[in-house]
């Protein structure tokens, strides 16, 4: 059978690494990714493992590449994903690896220190020459002779000090100058002002130009501030405000030449130190480029390196500390792959000592491989959100593919939904490799796209079921002729102008000739859209159908339990489990399925009214009595149903106590030297057919034998009264379950009919010369509800209802899920970016 329909067959193996290859040989493996490793040192702690420090070495690896990371988003660049995946590196290739990553931090350290510090003098440079101009403008000279008057300072960029003045006051008068944060100046000017009691003269002005805060990193402009004051204790009391409030104090020179000088001095080292910086930052960009490029590659290989390493410490040493065991779950066909990955890493190795697998017998339940493509994953998911299949039961997923998207169909029937559906599916479908869609970041997103073929094949089947309800958005379309002629109907009828006047609902009567000339070709007939009872017709229509595609369905999933007992060589479970459940499935709930076909076929419009009642047969059918108003489907219908219920009655105590009495009846007999081919356990060796880790009693509830030595024969009866009581009364409930299916049909095709009528048949009913224009945002109305509440809403109450279906009604009377994924050591593209 293909691992689609059951797991794979997976062993356990033996690695025998030689210490030499070892590295190369998981390393190979790992790009094949075959593998799931065990770990044959549980009790040791990490960081008494062998490899203990190469893991170490890696993580310093990480923690550089962490910080040259860093400084690439710093420096607005984001490093991209490895163009190719590059294979883990050798011993020499790792030590090259880390001495150009240590390099080239070490580089960006001491050119970042530079440049930070070039930029730290530059700006100081700059503030002091803002301080200086602006100082100028408090400072200047006074006017030479002849030149008129000047008014007294009204702003704050006039001199402070009168030019009269200037001459007696020059030997007397000090200056403290600076810039301070903006935030800080009204505290400042007031404790200067408290502090020295007027004994200062205080002027701020806003810098001309914004500056970058060293502490925050923000641009921000910073307010020059120039104090004149009188005597040495102000001025020192001055300077420790100052300290106090983080200001950066600049000399000024008292003589309006030394200003001058300093200002000319202060153009040329600004210059000089543009020049020295703009160097510094093309220096940084070519490191930056360096690490950009090589920085993804880095990255993977040492991760990859590091993934090695830490598979190294779950294997153990032998006697001789010359070879590595390593203990694996292995596919049994990827056998030959993993001696070839072996045979190549010993090869890469230089090794002269081929290394090999052996497999091992054991009695522990193996993992469970079922391999997936991108169309089979998305159904294959759905089933292992219930439960992981059981090492090689029968996986639902296949039949899923079919079983799950026509069951949401049934209670999604809309040929305009299913199309809407259908195209954004579709859409996904043919951009699926587009990377702008892969790498989304949106949960719900991602989880739409992952299931892109699933809603692709629930809008195809809804297009399906729509056309068989003849609905699209809630109304009927003539794809062909009517079958129900009205005309027919008028001319044989004695209908007159005042009937037809005061009856605005009128009759058709299949049993007049010529009224009804056979069933439509395909769906339902869309005259019935227009009938007053179009709901009772197709209420008794959906009920029915959703009663027999439910018994389909749960004996379908009755008979998938027979490829279990034949694979798992449990050959009396098919007399009696299957037996019994199916006479029971089939005596009452298949012979509801027939009463319904036959009636269907048996009675036709002529004899309608004489219609027995399927429903009040079933009923009497359990209570053993006959209805004389309900007349009989067909002669000897009561001693028929009678036979069945006790058929079905009688089956309920070979499934209660077959098994467990069979069990108990072979743990009491004699062991014979040679055993019957269904105690024998398997022969190891591929010839066999079945693992050597299973036996041919492996049952579902976990894999271990009931062939076991110690059997409790309470437990095992308690498990099959579970399983029988479970099974008897779940066919009921599951039968009824399966309404659900007519319910949210009736609900979607309501919902549609209701959305239609109170929004768009109003825009096309009460509209007169502007109807053009008012219809837009009528059908944008009815766009957005639709997708908004019929789509969505009501999409996701189909697939959640037709999930349970599955889920409970369907996989519950074959599969069990008791299983775990294997899970291969693998060098994943995807993990690493």
């Amino acid at each position: 059978m293909g691992s689609l329909f059951r797991s794979e067959e997976v062993c356990l193996a033996q690695l025998f690494l030689q210490s030499a290859s070892a590295y190369s040989c998981i390393s190979e493996l790992g790009e094949r990714g075959l593998l799931e490793f065990r770990d044959l040192n549980p009790k040791v702690s990490p960081f008494q493992r062998r490899f203990v420090g190469e893991v170490r070495r890696c993580e310093e690896m990480e923690k550089t590449f962490t910080f040259l990371q860093q400084e690439l988003r710093g420096a607005g660049r984001v490093p991209g994903p490895c163009p190719e995946s590059p294979r883990a590196p050798a011993a020499r290739e790792a030590l090259r690896v880390q001495e150009q990553s240590e390099q080239l931090a070490q580089e960006l350290r001491e050119v970042t220190r530079n440049r930070a510090s070039l930029r730290g003098r530059l700006r100081d440079l700059r503030q002091y020459l803002h301080v200086l101009r602006e100082g100028q403008r408090f400072t200047s000279l006074p006017a030479p002779l002849g030149s008129p008057p000047r008014p007294r300072a009204l702003s704050e960029r006039e001199p402070i000090l009168d030019p009269s003045l200037h001459q007696h006051l020059e030997r007397k008068i000090n200056f403290v100058t600076g810039v301070i944060h903006p935030w800080r100046v009204t505290a400042f000017e007031r404790l200067l002002w408290r502090a020295c009691r007027g004994y200062l003269v205080a002027s701020f002005v806003e810098m001309p130009e914004p500056m970058e805060d060293p502490a925050s990193g923000e641009s921000i402009t910073w307010v020059i501030f120039l104090i004149s004051y009188w005597g040495e204790q102000i001025g020192q009391k001055i300077r420790k405000i100052s300290d106090c409030f983080h200001c950066q104090v600049y000399p000024y020179p008292e003589s309006e030449a030394s200003r001058t000088d300093t200002i000319n001095g202060l153009h040329g080292q600004i210059q000089d130190l543009s020049v020295v910086l703009e160097e510094t930052e093309q220096y940084l960009a070519q490191v930056l480029d360096k690490v950009a490029l090589a920085l993804p590659t880095w990255r993977v290989q040492v991760q990859k390196m590091k993934a090695i390493y830490l598979v190294l410490n779950q294997c153990s040493f032998d006697v001789t500390e010359k070879c590595l065991i390593a203990e694996v779950w292995c596919p049994v066909q990827d056998l030959t792959q993993v001696q070839d990955a072996l045979r190549q890493g010993s090869y890469q190795s230089g090794s002269s000592v081929e290394c090999f697998v052996q497999r091992v017998p054991t009695s522990e339940r193996p993992p469970t491989l079922i391999r997936t493509n991108k169309f089979t994953a998305g159904f294959q998911s759905i089933v292992d959100a219930y439960g992981v299949a059981s090492y090689q039961e029968v996986n639902p997923a296949p039949y899923a593919i079919i079983t799950f998207p026509f069951i949401f169909a049934i209670m999604f029937g809309d040929v305009g939904h299913g199309l809407l559906m259908f195209l954004f599916a579709l859409w996904m479908v043919l951009y699926e490799d587009s990377p702008r869609l892969r790498q989304g970041t949106n949960e719900i997103w991602l989880t739409f796209f992952e299931g892109r073929y699933l809603i692709l094949l629930m809008g195809a089947f809804s297009i399906y079921t729509g056309f068989i309800y003849n609905e699209c958005f809630s109304k009927a379309t003539a794809i062909f002729p009517s079958a129900w002629s009205v005309a027919t109907m008028a001319n044989h009828s004695s209908w007159s102008s005042a009937y037809l006047a005061t009856h605005p609902s009128l009759t058709l009567d299949p049993n007049v000739t010529g009224v009804f000339r056979g069933p439509y070709p395909f769906g339902i007939d869309p005259i019935w859209s227009l009938a007053t009872n179009h709901l009772n017709f197709l209420n008794s229509f959906k009920m029915k159908m959703s009663v027999v595609l439910g018994i389909v369905h749960m004996g379908f999933g009755v008979v998938l339990g027979v490829f279990n007992h034949v694979h798992f060589q449990q050959r009396h479970r098919l007399v009696l489990e299957f037996l019994p459940e199916m006479i029971f499935l089939l005596a009452l709930f298949g012979y509801l399925v027939f009463l319904i076909f036959y009636k269907w076929i048996k009675f036709s419009a002529a004899d309608s009214l004489v219609a027995p009642s399927i429903l009040i047969h079933f009923i009497d059918m359990f209570l053993f009595t006959s209805n004389a108003e309900n007349l009989p489907l067909y002669p000897g219908q009561v001693p028929v149903q009678m036979v069945l219920v006790v058929l079905a009655l009688a089956s309920v105590p070979v499934l209660l106590l077959g098994t467990p009495l069979y069990q108990w009846c072979r743990q009491r007999a004699p062991r014979m030297p040679v055993s019957t081919g269904e105690e024998e356990p398997l022969l190891e060796g591929q010839e066999a057919g079945n693992s050597v880790n299973a036996t041919k009693e492996d049952v579902e509830s976990g894999g271990h034998s009931p062939d076991a030595e110690h059997l409790d024969f309470a437990e095992i009866f308690m498990h099959q009264a579970i399983h029988t009581i479970e099974y008897c009364l779940g066919c009921v409930s599951n039968t009824a379950s399966y309404l659900r299916l007519w319910a949210l049909s009736l609900a979607h095709a309501q919902l549609s009919e209701v959305l239609w009528t109170m929004v768009m048949r109003n825009g096309f009913v009460r509209l007169s010369y502007v109807g053009g224009v008012v219809l837009v945002p009528v059908f944008a109305a009815f766009a957005v509800l639709t997708v908004a509440i019929l789509l969505v809403m009501e999409g996701l109450s189909a697939f959640l209802h037709a999930l349970r279906l599955h889920w409970v009604e369907f996989q519950n009377k074959f599969y069990v899920g008791a299983g775990y994924k294997l899970c291969p050591f693998a060098f994943a593209p995807d993990t690493w970016e």
